[in-house]
């Protein structure tokens, strides 16, 4: 129900609104992704890669403390854990994979915090190919360390200066060079988004995610599925991947935090689904934040990594549809969320995975709800903000 139909479309939702340069390398890909990936080569190479260069399985772990201070039973998935801090090593390691079967000499991708980026440079390091990454100048300066890594992994850092400078015209750029360099470069898109068939593919990738969830639920408390998932979203990768196996599974409440920024009820704000309206963005159609006249409005985040007017056009559908609940985060309760498991866990998150801890001052859980969040990525990135913040 919950799937993409043949043409690219959830509801209302999806398809490819592309150049018409492109349609061939889309449709290259449409034609080829599950007839590789569905291999058993592939998937052979895929989950090995995932065990022994990511880490993989990474722990589903009991918060005994944060379950004590909310009165209910509280799991973090760990994908701070990963190789590279966060859950886009997942998706570039099954695109990496992808863009080899297809004879690709070149990859391109874009990225916000910088987290997809190290994630792509690492695969193209591993797999010997050229790289470019395309960063926005605002998010190169907020998230220097991460640029620096793809640097000293061999990649080709290129600032993006229109706009924002954010991860918008990091996308806007890294298209522009697909259509410059069609024949040898692959696009290796870094979340939900974009036009089919990458929302598809990306949700697979990193669909591991709730696949493990299930498995070491059943290990640690005989139950398959919890009663809430919650996970932060941008493009929405990371709560694709935690929801995918649970999509179906009508008891199990699923629940996705928006960046609301200074609130949505200013100008600068992040929450797609709940200041924006239906209309198309790098290649589909989703929702996003524009003026009547379909002009993006800016989006802003205390995170990079939400920093983005879109949404993956599978969350448009999920929220339309009721089976996820979206709610928007401010840039203080994502903060003080993530000072808060820091002091409560020792974990320090990612400001991206702030975002989702924050549920749990939003929401009163029953003390015997299994509630398990996704920690899509670890704060090392954020520290500056997070210092510079608690100085305040």
């Amino acid at each position: 129900m919950y799937q993409v139909n043949e043409e690219g479309f959830y509801g209302q939702y999806g398809g490819a609104f592309i150049p018409e340069m492109l349609y061939p390398n889309v449709e290259e890909l449409r034609n080829n992704y599950l007839n590789i990936i569905e291999t058993e080569k592939f998937q052979k190479e895929f989950k090995q890669l995932l065990k022994d260069y990511v880490g993989r399985p990474n722990p589903l772990y009991y918060a005994k403390r944060l379950s004590e201070k909310y009165n209910c039973q509280i799991y973090l998935k760990r994908e701070d854990l990963n190789h590279t801090g966060s859950h886009k090593i997942n998706n570039t390691i099954g695109q990496i994979l992808l863009a080899k079967h297809l004879g690709k000499k070149r990859i391109i991708a874009e990225t916000g915090a910088g987290q997809h980026g190290v994630a792509t440079a690492t695969v193209c390091a591993l797999m010997d190919m050229q790289c470019v990454v395309y960063m926005g100048a605002v998010d190169m300066e907020r998230q220097a360390p991460n640029v620096e890594r793809m640097k000293m992994l061999g990649a080709e850092v290129r600032a993006a200066q229109s706009g924002s400078k954010t991860l918008k015209d990091a996308t806007n750029e890294a298209i522009r060079d697909w259509i410059n360099n069609p024949e040898d470069t692959y696009y290796l898109i870094g979340s939900v988004v974009g036009p089919h068939p990458y929302p598809d593919m990306v949700a697979r990738f990193q669909s591991v995610i709730s696949e493990e969830i299930k498995f070491q639920l059943n290990q640690q408390t005989g139950k398959k599925n919890p009663d809430y998932v919650i996970a932060c979203v941008g493009g929405g990768s990371n709560a694709m991947g935690a929801f995918y196996h649970f999509l179906e599974e009508k008891k199990v409440k699923l629940i996705a935090t928006e960046a609301a920024g200074m609130g949505i009820d200013t100008d600068e704000t992040a929450a797609s689904l709940k200041v924006g309206s239906p209309g198309i963005i790098h290649g589909s159609r989703t929702y996003l934040m524009q003026t009547p006249d379909g002009q993006i409005i800016e989006p802003y985040s205390i995170s990079a990594g939400l920093d983005y007017p879109g949404i993956g056009p599978v969350h448009a559908y999920l929220n339309d549809t009721k089976r996820v609940e979206y709610l928007s985060v401010t840039d203080d309760e994502a903060l003080q969320a993530g000072y808060m498991l820091t002091k409560t866990e020792g974990i320090i998150p990612a400001l991206e995975s702030a975002h989702a801890v924050a549920v749990l001052q939003k929401k009163i859980f029953k003390d015997n709800d299994i509630v398990v969040i996704n920690i899509s990525g670890r704060g090392d990135k954020d520290l500056a903000t997070y210092i510079k913040k608690m100085k305040k």
